[in-house]
């Protein structure tokens, strides 16, 4: 926190009297854009959500998946990463997600923080399917996802949301902004806590399963200024605290984390954006053993977890002659991190502690050429990037002293990536757009893949310090057709392919002592991350939105047939589809908003899915409905009802090895009022 403090006091003071124009934004898409897979969540969409949770709106567009399918209420943080196109598996994320051009996935995890992100405070989202954006940063191997903070005219002077809802539920939303002088500066605020639900399904559960009850809250302040007369300054500064229960005993979770960035944005005739971060998390978890009659549960493992992450990066767009965009720069980001753990439980105390972790920097730069000309826009961009991974390091001993039971220092490690894309467009008529790409795309394996082991439920997973980074080919072909103003559809299919693909492999099971996990029950799995050959998939996307007066509808379809290539101890998964990847993502979404009065609904469909890399436990499929209403009750007050999963139904998540079933969010309504001064 002292370094967040530093931060904000070494932030400059506006410039007053200034003629710029501020837009609290970064620079332009470049146009070559055109030729990929894009999707926008526009603020419409946002505000229409039931639940007003991030993950559930990044659901709206096909294709868009976490490792599992509970939200940030119920699932386990570490399960929360966020990927595109089938090209999951595990739980590190595999599309970049940014906000305001920062980085936002974990710095040890991979896994993204979703209860940080308040919806009400976006201006938007834009979902770009397929890897190889080198002006986003390394990490974007399945596609990134764009989250924009709206700015003080957007949000408005105030409001006050209250709701209550099922379970004991309260959900309290504050947004607000305000100008002064030529800039402004928005800030926005929640608290919302539940008794929760029993993730165990009923004929499963034993005396040992219990509600599941979540805290969460998060604060966000962002200023924006001009700075001489071409320059605007951006300062962000927000934090979260999140804390959640996994529904028995020994398995309470918190999370906390605060960021800091700072962009310089100049829109001259040489345009160029400067940003530089810093972001703290602190991440505990337990984990219990439970009987197979699910009457006990034992503790098996405390940890904490520390990690800072760090980063700058910059930009230059030269002026051109017309028709041309250039984009070069250079940007880094160095994460680090320990876990720090106490296992091996006897009588319920702990015997063992572990402390594993290290430390990881990438370096790059990227260059990206458009040419928009006539009906065609040709894209080409490329990057280079220097890893590093350091001070790699596993220490085990027994907390009642003596000589360590394991004490290694990893040898450091480094490497070249190059990657990059090429795209095309042509507007083969006025209602009529053809597009093509191709790209290259890697990530680094997490700290957390690399140096963390883990529990779900009876199973245990290893880590691995001698992963090796993925690499992505891949391919695309699609059509936009905009028959009319008011609708556009959006029509893809392609192909990728992920060398070296990260996973969770089963190794044996229990019962019986494992090498990094420990002790393993006879109902459990034990597995290790390892490089698999590759994870292929291939499918079609398919989106549409139309818009007429107070009307609006938006559906998206992704099919998707991802499997595994496989040798060696991993060759039993050669064929099988990746775990918890469906083959078919439905959404479909409408609305109707005048004066006020606003009605939405929303359907959902996710397809079935294996639980484990040897697909011998499947997730059924499921289809869920929400809705919200909202109605003017004065000039100022808006009353507001929500309904999450309306008809109840089970969404299966998780599946132990004892066959025990874990659901998500069961339904879920919601009563409030909106207080917004006219």
């Amino acid at each position: 926190m002292r370094a967040l403090a530093r931060l904000l006091i070494l932030t400059p003071l506006p410039a007053l009297a200034q003629e710029i124009v501020v837009t609290g934004r970064g620079l332009d898409p470049v146009p070559g854009e055109d030729a990929y897979a894009v999707a926008q969540i526009d603020r419409d969409q946002i505000a229409a959500s039931a639940s007003a949770r991030l993950e559930d709106l990044l659901d709206e567009v096909a294709g868009t998946a976490q490792f599992r399918r509970a939200d940030s209420r119920s699932a386990h943080p570490t399960a929360q990463g966020i990927t595109l196109r089938g090209l999951g598996g595990n739980a590190s994320s595999r599309a970049l997600l940014l906000l305001d051009g920062v980085p936002q996935a974990d710095p040890f995890g991979g896994w993204v923080p979703f209860p940080a992100y308040l919806p009400q405070r976006l201006a938007g989202i834009r979902v770009t399917r397929g890897g190889g954006s080198g002006l986003a940063g390394p990490g974007a191997l399945a596609g990134t996802i764009d989250l924009t903070s709206a700015d003080a005219a957007m949000m408005g002077p105030l409001t006050l949301d209250a709701a209550l809802g099922s379970r004991d539920s309260v959900d309290l939303v504050a947004t607000g902004g305000a100008t002064l002088g030529a800039g402004s500066v928005a800030l926005a605020g929640q608290l919302a806590r539940g008794a929760g639900f029993i993730p165990i399904v009923a004929e499963d559960r034993g005396p040992v399963d219990r509600p599941a009850p979540y805290r969460q809250a998060s604060v966000a302040m962002r200023a924006v200024f001009p700075v001489g007369e071409t320059t605007e300054l951006q300062a962000s500064l927000s934090g979260f605290d999140d804390r959640r229960a996994r529904g028995t005993p020994f398995t309470d979770i918190r999370s906390q984390g605060a960021d800091a960035s700072l962009r310089a944005v100049g829109r001259g005739a040489w345009r160029w954006s400067a940003l530089a971060y810093l972001q703290q998390r602190a991440f505990a978890s337990g984990f219990a053993s439970i009987d197979a009659q699910r009457i006990t549960a034992s503790p098996v493992l405390d940890q904490q977890l520390p990690s800072t992450g760090t980063g700058a990066r910059i930009e230059v767009q030269p002026p051109l002659s017309a028709g041309f965009t250039l984009r070069v720069g250079g940007d880094l980001r160095h994460v680090s991190g320990h876990t720090q753990e106490r296992y091996s439980f006897v009588a319920g105390s702990p015997t063992r502690g572990r402390r594993a972790g290290g430390s990881a920097l990438t370096a790059g730069l990227f260059a990206d050429l458009s040419r928009a000309a006539g009906p065609l826009t040709l894209d080409v961009g490329g990057r280079i990037d220097r890893w590093r991974l350091s001070d790699g390091t596993l220490f085990e001993a027994a907390l009642a002293g003596g000589a360590p039971i394991t004490d290694t220092r990893f040898p450091d490690r480094s490497g070249w990536e190059a990657t990059g894309r090429v795209g095309a467009a042509l507007k083969a008529s006025a209602a009529i757009t053809l597009r093509t790409a191709a790209y290259l795309g890697w990530r680094l394996p997490t700290l957390n893949e690399l140096y963390r082991p883990f529990r779900a439920g009876a199973d245990a997973t290893a880590a691995n310090a001698g992963l090796a980074p993925e690499r992505l080919r891949g391919a695309e072909v699609g059509i936009d057709l905009a028959p009319a103003r008011t609708l556009t559809l959006r029509t893809t299919a392609y192909w990728s392919r992920i060398q070296g693909a990260i996973a969770n492999v089963t190794l044996a099971t229990g019962p019986g002592n494992f090498p990094g996990v420990g002790f393993v029950g006879a109902t459990g799995a034990y597995r290790q991350r390892r490089n698999l050959d590759g994870v292929r998939a291939r499918g079609i996307e398919v989106d549409l939105r139309w818009r007429s007066g107070p009307w609006r509808a938006n559906a998206s379809w992704a099919l998707t047939d991802a499997r595994v290539d496989a040798s060696g101890v991993a060759a039993p998964l050669n064929g099988l589809r990746p775990a918890q990847t469906p083959r078919h993502q439905l959404s479909l979404g409408g609305g109707w908003t005048r004066r006020g009065t606003a009605i939405a609904v929303a359907a959902r469909y996710v397809g079935r899915q294996f639980e484990d890399d040897r697909n011998s436990q499947a997730l059924a499929d499921a289809l869920t409905f929400d809705a919200r209403m909202a109605v003017p009750l004065t000039g100022s007050v808006t009353i507001e009802a929500r309904g999450e999963n309306l008809a109840d139904a089970r969404v299966e998540t998780a599946i132990t090895g004892a066959g025990t079933v874990e659901r998500a969010t069961p339904r879920t309504l919601w009563i409030g009022l909106r207080y917004r001064p006219r």
